[in-house]
């Protein structure tokens, strides 16, 4: 066989070798690739499955956060409209009580006192004895500036105090006195309570005067003053004497006052003449 034709016979076979392992090679590779593809979308989803299930879980406990929030509004509305609605009464309350004692005030200011001579006397002795008392003769109407009786911010007596208002006592409960009623009203300055240890007991001064009040009347009750007889009332920094211009003022502001009434006058508890009220 000639070279020429023997070379191109070799050569032919060996194309047809080569293009038959192409041919076997292909449809393998691509099948691997195809699976290897095939798990890369597998594990994707399988991620993006479990992204999901956890935005799920996400989404339901931000659902459950939102449903207990809108619980917790309701409450705090709900209870903000008992709140309300308390603070209304207490205020209607509060205004009630500020047309009673007006009223009354009124009645005292208007009539001449009702304490007879001996126990004009008598607290006018007292007037002179302790310089921060100070008695009206005419009206009946005794003043008790504040710094004798409490120390700053405080409802508790000085033991001073008990003293002097042992003597009032004294004279409430001897002779001619001893028919008459007591309304004992606090009065504050035009400054509010800002320590922090004030505040835990008296939260304004309205508290604080009211407060002060009630101490006066339970020491009044200690020395025999009976309970019946006698009322409390506060009136904060509404009624001042003079100007809150500055400290001077200020202390003269501060103070407690006691109405000696007629024993037809209301002061607490049992009403003997509604229309008074009227």
């Amino acid at each position: 066989m000639p070279i020429l034709v023997r070379v191109c016979l070799l050569t032919a076979v060996s194309l047809f070798t080569i293009s038959q392992s192409a041919c076997q090679r292909g449809p393998n590779a691509q099948l691997r690739q195809s699976m290897y593809r095939s798990q890369q979308l597998y594990d994707q989803n399988s991620e993006l499955a479990m992204q999901r299930d956890q935005f799920q879980q996400s989404a339901n406990a931000l659902q459950h956060e939102r449903d207990q929030l809108a619980m917790r509004a309701q409450s705090l509305e709900s209870n903000l409209n008992i709140a309300n609605k308390r603070l209304d009464n207490l205020n209607a309350e509060r205004s009630e009580m500020q047309q009673r004692y007006v009223s009354l005030m009124k009645k005292a200011k208007g009539q001449p006192s009702p304490l007879d001579g001996e126990a004009t006397r008598r607290f006018q002795e007292l007037a002179d004895k302790y310089p921060d008392f100070e008695f009206d003769p005419h009206t009946g109407v005794s003043k008790f500036h504040s710094d004798i009786l409490f120390a700053s911010g405080s409802d508790n007596l000085k033991p001073a105090a008990q003293e002097i208002l042992n003597q009032f006592a004294a004279i409430m409960n001897d002779g001619n006195a001893k028919r008459l009623n007591v309304l004992v009203v606090g009065h504050t300055d035009d400054k509010p309570i800002s320590k922090a240890s004030t505040q835990r007991q008296h939260r304004t001064n309205w508290h604080l005067s009211t407060n002060r009040a009630n101490s006066v009347v339970l020491t009044l009750s200690k020395f025999g003053v009976k309970q019946e007889r006698m009322g409390a009332a506060g009136y904060s920094m509404f009624q001042p004497v003079v100007p809150n211009q500055n400290d001077s003022a200020r202390q003269k502001n501060r103070r407690v006052e006691i109405f000696v009434l007629a024993p037809d006058a209301v002061v607490a508890g049992w009403d003997p003449n509604p229309t008074l009220l009227n």
